[in-house]
């Protein structure tokens, strides 16, 4: 089994307490709960990841709810692995991860996104974020700062 990262834990108690937020200012809501029993006993014993097989129930379900609302894939369509590179140059993956995309699980996934994210070698992570920061100023502009023609020239 794969484990899910401590980052992973605390962005889908914030995600859940975007969509369910607190009534009272107090009260959590159920699946903020699960994860937030999950990521204190992580805090507690120094542990940066936790196994995906032995997570409570309530927190496993809520932690995928949250997975299912982030993107599946970190492909920008520039796959060197199809040209013999070990590691694509787009993505950051590994040819391996690259092939068995579709069969891993949620956790093992993050942990490749997890991996790719903290290496920022691939180009998701330079080449076309500097183009992005260079046309609108900002690494990820909304949508609905873009032209409509899709040109980022203005």
């Amino acid at each position: 089994m794969a484990a899910l990262h401590i980052t992973d834990i605390e962005s889908a108690i914030n995600w859940w307490r975007e969509r369910s937020p607190s009534p009272d200012g107090i009260t959590a809501c159920a699946e903020v709960r699960a994860l937030a029993e999950v990521y204190a006993l992580m805090v507690y014993y120094r542990e940066h990841e936790c196994d995906e097989g032995t997570m409570p129930k309530k927190a496993k379900e809520a932690w995928l709810a949250w997975y299912a609302s982030t993107p599946d894939a970190p492909c920008i369509a520039i796959c060197s692995t199809a040209q013999g590179d070990a590691v694509c140059k787009g993505c950051g993956r590994t040819e391996d991860e690259v092939q068995h995309w579709p069969v891993m699980t949620p956790a093992e996934k993050r942990a490749t996104w997890h991996r790719i994210t903290m290496e920022a070698t691939a180009w998701r992570f330079n080449r076309y974020a500097e183009r992005a920061r260079a046309a609108t100023g900002v690494d990820h502009p909304p949508a609905s700062s873009l032209p409509a023609n899709g040109d980022s020239k203005a």
